[in-house]
Order: C-alpha cells, then sequence, then structure tokens
C-alpha cells in the first residue's frame, strides 16, 4: 500500500491556512497538514521531518515576511538531494507580476503555479 503524501502549507495568512486545509481534508482526504507561517519556518520543518520515502506536497505562497517564496526557493536549493527527494512545490499565489510568474515557472524546483484562490479542483486533477 502506497503511503499517502504528506503537505506542507507555508503561508502567512490565517485565513489561507485555514480554509486550504479545510479543502484539502474535505476533498482530497488528507488526513494533516503541516503549517508553516513563513519559508523559515518551511526550512526548519523540513530539517525537523524525516519522511522515510514518503511523498511530500509544498503548498508555497510567494508573499510573506521574515522568509518569502522566493528566498524559500533559494535555500531549498541549498538542501541535500536526500531532503529533497519526492517534494512537489506548488507555489499558490495571487500576483500578477509577470516578472514573479516568470520567475515562478522558470524555477526547476516549482511543478506548477496556482492562482488563489486555492483551486482544489485543479490540483486535484494535477494529482491524479
Amino acid at each position: 500500500m502506497e503511503l499517502k503524501p504528506l503537505f506542507l502549507l507555508i503561508e502567512d495568512n490565517l485565513i489561507d491556512q485555514l480554509v486550504t486545509t479545510q479543502l484539502l481534508k474535505k476533498i482530497l482526504s488528507v488526513d494533516q497538514v503541516a503549517i508553516a507561517n513563513n519559508g523559515k519556518e518551511g526550512l526548519q520543518w523540513l530539517n525537523a521531518n524525516k519522511r522515510n520515502k514518503q511523498s511530500l506536497i509544498i503548498l508555497l505562497d510567494i508573499q510573506m515576511p521574515i522568509m518569502n517564496g522566493f528566498e524559500f526557493l533559494e535555500e531549498f536549493h541549498r538542501l541535500s538531494n536526500e531532503v529533497k527527494k519526492g517534494i512537489q512545490i506548488y507555489v499558490l499565489s495571487s500576483t500578477l507580476d509577470s516578472d514573479e510568474i516568470r520567475l515562478i515557472e522558470e524555477n526547476p524546483y516549482v511543478t506548477d503555479f496556482l492562482n488563489k484562490p486555492f483551486p482544489i479542483e485543479e490540483l486535484k486533477r494535477k494529482l491524479l
């Protein structure tokens, strides 16, 4: 039996955290969603949690205090291949800035870009 993927939501907005978590649980039957309030907390979570071959899906916001999504992706690049293995990163943002969108789409660690509000049905199609 294949393990369900873990989800890590890196998002500073409490309402977005609540709504996204509830949608993941209701629509995708996700048991648990880890939450980090910024990129720094996301990196700390990655370093502290060993997944034992369980895949991880990160939903990453861009605009956050302390460490934004782009800074997170820069630091993610420096992590060992062992830590990065089995991770898919979906950027979840409301940005309309064409330069930011280009940077997101060109980043080798980003699986896809999703516009806010959280398009749960679109994510479900991508994961199936």
